[in-house]
């Protein structure tokens, strides 16, 4: 039987996880009416996207979200030890992220590609607009991601150590849940930000 602390825990997840699906969606709405009103200025600025980062950092962040739910599966059958490999791997799939975003993302503040930039004052508005969503809710996903990684840090920990275990592992649960919204807030980001046609 489930404790009632787990139940608790549980249900404060999900309502935490649907204040930030608000937050999310309040961005995406924003995008969409903005894509709206400059869709061609949005299209010829994502061509200085790298649409091959992207990429790679979506089949990335798929992987993490497959091998911290095997975690869950490892620790429900008493395996701790493939549980803290599997979160190892969850957390080095989110270092290889920010590596490519680092470079990303410093590649626009070279070239003096972000926002009140000189040379972002001499692009359209509509330009202008696409630059500063994709910096703002990219660095918003970042922190999120870190976020992310530094609970599933502590989880880890907490596995090896034999706190987190078959029989309690509500936090594991909790931090894996937290890592889901992270990722599926990147599928959404990656179409709307790469892939634009």
């Amino acid at each position: 039987m489930e404790h009632r602390d787990d139940i608790g825990a549980k249900l404060g997840m999900w309502v935490f996880i649907f204040t930030e699906i608000l937050l999310f969606g309040g961005l995406f709405l924003v995008y969409a009416i903005m894509r709206s009103a400059y869709s061609t200025e949005f299209h010829q600025a994502a061509h200085h996207l790298n649409a091959f980062i992207g990429s790679i950092n979506t089949v990335v962040l798929l992987l993490s979200s497959a091998t911290v739910a095997m975690s869950i599966t490892a620790v429900q059958k008493g395996n701790n030890k493939l549980a803290v490999i599997l979160l190892f791997i969850t957390l080095l799939c989110a270092a290889v992220f920010m590596v490519n975003k680092y470079f990303e993302w410093g590649h626009k503040i070279h070239i003096g590609l972000y926002p009140g930039s000189d040379l972002m004052l001499t692009l359209s508005h509509g330009q202008v607009m696409f630059f500063s969503l994709y910096f703002f809710m990219t660095g918003l996903h970042m922190f999120h991601l870190v976020v992310g990684g530094i609970i599933l840090t502590i989880v880890m920990l907490k596995v090896q150590r034999g706190t987190i275990n078959a029989g309690h592992y509500v936090l594991l649960e909790n931090g894996g849940l937290y890592w889901h919204l992270v990722d599926l807030i990147w599928i959404f980001l990656f179409p709307l930000l790469y892939l634009i046609t």
